[in-house]
């Protein structure tokens, strides 16, 4: 494999304000009829890649000066989300809420990354109702054994031993998804492969808004 490796580690309704990111001197965005937002859920195991690819991505659309923004699950747990845990109910409402941040910058002409492991089909799903048209679902494919032999801050190592009940891939099940719009092996590609996949697919399924300069 050639390149550079993984490193460890009803919708439509919805009306923001125009006026909600009015910034004077700020760069405007170029708004067109064909502009429009959409939502990429990435799903995925805990080192799979979906944070590291994510932000990737958000690199190469923001140097086309695409509006973009990356929900990364594991930093809305350190805020919105910091009060929920990881029971079946509590992962279905950290689903909840993140998807109903995405719908707004959605609405608003984003191209919206969601990065989040989502491990039951029902979670993705349930964000799909709330997004509405133009989610699109991300598999970020990578075994388990490749997952664990990235595993920078050792928690698989943690959940192994037991310290992390409800741990995604080991005492906790990972539903991967059926019919995805676009898959993702991440132990199969480098980085730059990825990216530039994952890159074609929202050029040809999302038109977003652009700043001007």
């Amino acid at each position: 494999m050639e390149g550079t490796p993984f490193p460890s580690t009803d919708a439509s309704s919805r009306q923001i304000p125009q006026n909600l990111a009015s910034v004077s001197g700020a760069p405007q965005p170029i708004v067109s009829s064909g502009e429009r937002g959409g939502v990429l859920w990435m799903t995925g195991l805990s080192g799979a890649g979906k944070s590291t690819l994510a932000h990737a991505v958000k690199e190469r659309l923001e140097a086309r000066r695409c509006m973009v923004v990356v929900l990364d699950g594991d930093i809305l747990r350190t805020g919105l989300n910091s009060n929920l845990g990881f029971s079946h109910a509590d992962r279905l409402e950290n689903v909840r809420r993140t998807a109903e941040v995405a719908a707004l910058f959605k609405n608003a002409g984003f191209v919206v990354i969601g990065a989040l492991i989502s491990p039951a089909r029902e979670h993705r799903s349930l964000a799909r109702s709330i997004v509405g048209e133009r989610f699109f679902e991300v598999h970020i494919a990578s075994s388990l054994a490749v997952c664990e032999s990235r595993d920078p801050k050792g928690l698989y190592s943690r959940a192994r031993r037991g310290e992390l009940p409800e741990f995604t891939g080991v005492s906790s099940p990972y539903e991967a998804p059926v019919s995805p719009d676009l898959t993702i092996d991440t132990a199969g590609l480098a980085i730059d492969d990825s990216v530039a996949r994952f890159e074609a697919f929202i050029q040809a399924n999302i038109a977003p808004m652009r700043f001007s300069v």
